[in-house]
């Protein structure tokens, strides 16, 4: 059901942790060669066109790429109950934690007359991205949406791929969800060429934008790493990933049906348990051979349980394993030992640190209040999941009184100087010449 990688007894670098606990295959760079046609033809074409690619990707032409207001409104009004008030708490849960991450202007008097301001300001318009592929995810039109309102973004729109059972309009539950946050500025397209639709623009249905966010497939991965420079990203998101720390304090079951969950969502997914203890290595497996086959989505789970990016990897102790854990830089990572609290304070690679057994990932996908789209591929190792601050920018204001400039002037035109840049200390002394 999983392979097993023992590590006890040796000492590997960040490099050769992430060699032999390898990720799947992702052929980013092949994928940006397919999806060139569709930048181009986005970028000088109409909306028939992306109507097109709608009928050849996902089976259904929408009858306009906007989805009108109503279909909205329709779509709220037949959602759910019980889904619309599970939507609702989330979206307050993720609005509190997302609230205290603002971030307040700062005034640093360098000395006296000279101030310089940094202020956070918003992107002027942000286009979010909502996959529509083997799963629906509402719950992602809730972690890319509240940040960015709460980040006081001006233009927010989102994309999600039209679907064949919803008339050619994206799945019914995220418009729904769109309608319950104020968004009415939805989209019927997926893959790349919803990412070009943002990064470019396209005249009377949809106005350019400054940033894309959301997770996709790896279509939508490679559009963004092509786009990155005419529109900014907010990562390449890769499949989804999943690593456990346990000894043997943790419950067999808890930690299988966590890496069950993760690997439900595609067959690239990677589910990673890393333990110092053999038996419990044994009652997992145990678990998975017993749970797998009568779950839903068997096959897909199995493949993804199976292939090289999952395995149980085995160390001498908790400390080794925080090293292999920190190395690897997972997506989600969760602490399930004894001391889960003081082991998680040792972590510095993670999108999101999940703390002892009733914080499971499960809860970060929906209702923690925390944001699940996170760094994927090792990238925890130098990026954040989405933020607030992931929709703002920080720019200086920068205001020198004359006295303040005199008494720092010598040394601007010494350093211009000193970079044979005599230009710009020039630009210093002439404000001297007419005093």
């Amino acid at each position: 059901m999983i392979r097993r990688i023992d590590l006890r007894g040796r000492r590997l670098t960040k490099a050769q942790i992430n060699t032999v606990i390898p990720r799947a295959t992702l052929d980013v760079d092949s994928a940006m060669a397919l999806i060139q046609p569709i930048l181009t033809t986005v970028k000088n074409g109409n909306e028939q066109d992306l109507i097109q690619f709608g009928e050849k990707f996902d089976g259904v032409a929408p009858k306009s790429i906007r989805v009108p207001k109503n279909e909205l409104t329709k779509a709220l009004n037949n959602l759910n109950p019980e889904v619309r008030a599970a939507l609702e708490v989330a979206a307050a849960r993720i609005k509190k934690v997302h609230q205290d991450q603002t971030r307040d202007s700062k005034v640093t008097e360098v000395e006296s007359g000279a101030t310089v301001i940094e202020k956070w300001i918003p992107v002027d318009r942000v286009g979010l991205y909502v996959p529509g592929g083997r799963a629906v995810y509402p719950s992602s039109v809730l972690m890319n949406v509240i940040p960015a309102q709460i980040a006081e973004v001006p233009s927010i729109a989102v994309a999600s791929p039209p679907q064949v059972d919803n008339d050619g309009w994206p799945n019914a539950t995220i418009l729904a969800t769109c309608e319950l946050l104020g968004v009415d500025e939805v989209y019927a397209i997926g893959g790349a060429q919803a990412i070009a639709l943002f990064a470019y623009g396209m005249e009377n249905l949809c106005e350019k934008a400054d940033l894309v966010t959301g997770p996709g497939n790896i279509y939508v991965a490679a559009a963004k790493r092509a786009l990155r420079g005419v529109i900014g990203i907010d990562s390449e998101a890769g499949p989804t990933e999943i690593a456990v720390l346990a000894d043997e304090s943790a419950i067999a079951a808890d930690v299988a049906t966590d890496l069950i969950s993760q690997a439900e969502h595609d067959v690239i997914a990677a589910s990673v348990l890393v333990t110092d203890s053999t038996d419990l290595a044994d009652a997992v497996v145990s678990e998975l051979n017993k749970r797998v086959p009568v779950t839903k989505h068997a096959d897909r789970i199995q493949t993804a349980l199976t292939s090289q990016q999952s395995a149980i990897v085995i160390v001498d102790n908790v400390q080794q394993g925080l090293d292999v854990v920190n190395a690897y830089a997972a997506e989600h990572l969760e602490i399930q030992t004894r001391n889960s609290k003081l082991d998680a304070a040792q972590i510095r690679n993670a999108g999101a640190v999940f703390i002892g057994r009733y914080s499971p990932v499960s809860l970060g996908d929906y209702a923690a209040g925390s944001n699940h789209v996170l760094p994927t591929g090792g990238c925890a190792c130098h990026s954040s999941g989405l933020s607030v601050q992931t929709f703002l920018r920080g720019l200086h204001f920068i205001e020198y009184s004359k006295s303040a400039f005199e008494g720092i002037s010598n040394t601007v035109v010494t350093l211009a100087n000193a970079e044979d840049l005599p230009a710009h200390g020039e630009a210093i002394t002439a404000r001297f010449e007419n005093e």
